[in-house]
């Protein structure tokens, strides 16, 4: 599982997630709980869509 999540991307993921994530406890829709997976790939720095496109929102590898 190589990560696939730069850190631009992880932050939106972070405060995206939690903002749904109190949105949700707070009385909001039930779809809010979705902010679980936003934090998670944030915090994981791992998305499995992102593998699935083959996308890659890091920096590129630097070859020797």
């Amino acid at each position: 599982m190589n990560p696939n999540v730069g850190n631009i991307d992880r932050i939106v993921r972070a405060v995206v997630g939690i903002a749904l994530i109190i949105w949700a406890v707070a009385g909001g829709p039930v779809w809010a709980w979705i902010g679980v997976i936003a934090l998670a790939t944030s915090v994981f720095k791992f998305c499995p869509l992102y593998s699935l496109i083959g996308f890659n929102s890091g920096a590129a590898k630097k070859s020797k």
